[in-house]
């Protein structure tokens, strides 16, 4: 097959030039110029996976995993984020490259793009426990919407504590050892997680990123693998398809099952949010929808008191506080994004009292002098005929997260006139 070779061509020969490993001194010397910046393209939330999620450590001790994802902006050059963050032992990469993917979720790449990535000039590396490390900048020019892989080979076992995003929506591939530089991987297994991988930045002259911080809706539960078809997906590219906002990446930083102020699936959105939001490059903007899972954990098992109940709302209240003021901070743009209608769901089967508190919480979003702007995503998705419950065209029918068309409605009813200055 022809992915585009003679689209390709120039990609190929500014490839070719300069292939050699960047030395330390060179690496140092590769930063932005005053015109040009670094803006985050790509990212996905850290944690540890479950047993039944993680990458089979007898499969890659010593092997290759390959991985795809989409870019949102594009840019001239390229670095690669990697994440220890949750392990508790060293990290061991015997090599990591980059190319573009044939299709999302492909173990193919097209062989005239790949180029290995370097860490202070060298091949190899080795990420200490709770840590992450960026790659050194290569020349790679990425058109924005590109489908990228990222290949790596692992020097031994990948920590038994292993750093992960289980909820990918992305085919991911992994075969014993050194396919490193392969056109297809041979015989490989496949798993739909993304492991190591944390972020891809590029640079460009102008630009800024936006994160999109939240739960299993903004994860993507239901949507299509490998489809790109989450809300942030979908509003990367209308992003893309105006002129005014073209420079503007879009960070998933959602978690399935993520919680404002108590661990669940993932480190709750307190405890994540300077490495998710604070530290990425450019960030300018940032969508928050977190708070449903807090709602309805605390009647799941049983009834709660109007004691608790008001409790919870002022916990998440004062964590919404938390998260405009550092924002605020650090010059980010916070839109707050109201919560949407979940009383048709029957995993949390909630009652009027969990309504009630849904009412408060969007109440104290909608009040104005809190968030920079607003994104009533309960406006919009909720069923005018019973509000407490998502509208029948948008429910995926769980009661609880949208249907593609909801996520489209979603996507869509963010103004992009909130990115363009």
């Amino acid at each position: 097959m022809d992915f585009g070779r003679r689209a390709l061509l120039g990609l190929a020969m500014a490839l070719s030039v300069g292939a050699a490993p960047l030395s330390s001194v060179q690496a140092a010397a590769a930063k932005p110029t005053k015109s040009e910046r670094w803006v985050a393209s790509w990212a996905t939330s850290q944690m540890i996976p479950a047993a039944k999620d993680a990458l089979p450590a007898a499969d890659v001790t010593d092997g290759t995993l390959r991985q795809t994802l989409r870019l949102s902006t594009g840019g001239g050059k390229i670095r690669v984020k990697l994440s220890n963050a949750f392990g508790t032992e060293p990290l061991k990469l015997a090599g990591v490259n980059v190319a573009l993917a044939a299709a999302p979720g492909s173990a193919r790449i097209d062989p005239a793009s790949d180029r290995a990535l370097t860490f202070s000039g060298r091949p190899e590396t080795t990420i200490p426990a709770g840590a992450e490390y960026l790659s050194d900048p290569i020349d790679f020019p990425a058109a924005p919407l590109t489908n990228l892989a990222i290949t790596i080979r692992f020097d031994g076992a990948p920590p038994a504590q292993q750093t992960s995003h289980p909820g990918s929506r992305t085919t991911s591939w992994f075969v014993s050892g050194d396919q490193l530089t392969a056109a297809e991987l041979t015989n490989a297994k496949s798993l739909d997680r993304w492991f190591v991988i944390a972020g891809v930045d590029v640079q460009r002259p102008a630009g800024a990123s936006l994160v999109t911080f939240g739960d299993s809706i903004t994860d993507g539960y239901g949507v299509t693998t490998n489809g790109n078809n989450r809300w942030p997906d979908i509003l990367a590219a209308r992003l893309q398809a105006d002129p005014r906002t073209t420079g503007v990446g879009v960070l998933n930083a959602g978690i399935g099952g993520n919680r404002m102020v108590l661990d669940g699936l993932g480190p709750n959105a307190m405890a994540r949010f300077d490495r998710d939001v604070l530290n990425q490059p450019g960030v300018k903007y940032l969508i928050l929808l977190e708070g449903v899972n807090d709602l309805g954990t605390l009647t799941r098992e049983q009834p709660a008191s109007p004691e608790a109940h008001a409790a919870l709302v002022a916990r998440m209240t004062a964590a919404y506080d938390q998260m405009i003021r550092k924002a605020h901070e650090r010059g980010i743009k916070i839109y707050g994004a109201t919560v949407m209608p979940f009383g048709g769901s029957g995993y949390y089967h909630p009652d009027a009292s969990n309504e009630q508190d849904r009412q408060a919480i969007n109440a104290w979003i909608r009040t104005p002098g809190r968030f920079d702007a607003v994104i009533d995503f309960d406006k919009i998705m909720r069923d005018p005929a019973n509000p407490s419950k998502l509208a029948p065209t948008l429910d995926s029918g769980d009661g609880l997260h949208p249907s593609l068309a909801g996520y489209k409605a979603m996507a869509d009813a963010v103004p992009l006139e909130l990115f363009s200055h």
